[in-house]
Parts: C-alpha cells; structure tokens; sequence
C-alpha cells in the first residue's frame, strides 16, 4: 500500500491518497480539489472521512461529483472490518475531539488514519462544542491496545507511529 500525503487549505490539513492494486481511496479532501486530483492516479473507488469538521471535507463535495463515489464516516459505518476493492480497513470510534470522529486501521498494512484523534506529540483539541474529554481518554485507552509498529496518519503535521506515542505522548501517560 502507498499513501501520498496532499497538505491543502490553510489549515495545513493532511489529505491522504492511498494506492493499492492500481486503485486509490481518498481520506479527508480538505481543500484545493484541483491540488488533490493531480495527485490522482488510479480511479478513486471511496473517500473516508475521519471527522466532518470544514477542513477535512472542504473538497468532498467536489470528488464525489467528480468520480460518484461512496463516502464511509462515523454516519455510515459500525465498529467492523470493510473491505473495499484491494482495501481491508478496520473502524474505530475514537470520539474527543468531536463526537463523530473515526480512525480507519488498515491491519494487513499496519497504518492508521487518525484524523484529528491524535496527533505526533499531541491529541485533537477537547475544549470544543463537539469535544469531550472523557470520551477522548476513553478512545485513548482503546488506541493504547494496539500493537507498536502501526504508522499514525494524523489530520495535521508529520506522521508517527504508535509506539512513539505511546512512549512520548504526555496524553497517553494521565
């Protein structure tokens, strides 16, 4: 599996473009669909959205138009395994940062997309109208039973791993 990172809008926003077997899904289309669409090699045959705030959907609209293609959110989808095309992804509820926020794991390829759950170094803001902090330590504690060696896709800034989180993250030590 490749994964192509696409940094649109002014929020710095991380846009995923995952490669697998000539196919593409997108995860969070922020912004700047012309930027992401040259990024685009092989059909797009889903787009997954890890929470509906303006800067991960700002290009959604846009890319489902372009190639009709289904969206798989919190609105949409249970805590189970999907397979789409060559895709295998697991969904996790992860609500703190907002009450509908998702992680997509990809267990045959050891990555998640974690949105704006967690971050290198940090979480996803809790003091929001949507946030709540206990639900944030609760998806913490289900994150923290994964195994190490699994690559973290954040919504914004670099990507880690779990076990750098684990190790360094003040979050996952209260």
């Amino acid at each position: 599996m490749n994964v192509k990172r696409v940094v649109v809008g002014d929020l710095r926003e991380n846009c995923y473009i995952i490669e697998k077997d000539n196919k593409c899904l997108i995860v969070d289309p922020g912004d700047e669909f012309s930027k992401i669409k040259e990024q685009i090699v092989f059909p797009v045959i889903g787009i997954l959205i890890t929470h509906r705030h303006f800067d991960h959907i700002g290009a959604l609209e846009s890319l489902v138009s372009e190639y009709r293609v289904p969206i798989y959110e919190m609105i949409n989808t249970l805590e189970e395994t999907y397979e789409i095309g060559p895709f295998n992804f697991n969904v996790i509820y992860t609500p703190g940062h907002t009450s509908d926020s998702i992680t997509f794991y990809f267990f045959k390829d050891g990555v998640m997309f974690t949105g704006d759950f967690l971050f290198k170094g940090t979480i996803g803001r809790c003091d929001l109208e949507t946030s709540d902090e206990d639900e944030m330590r609760d998806s913490l504690e289900k994150i923290k039973k994964y195994k190490d060696n699994i690559s973290i896709y954040p919504g914004h800034g670099e990507s880690t791993t779990l076990l750098n989180e684990k190790e360094k993250n003040i979050y996952f030590n209260m």
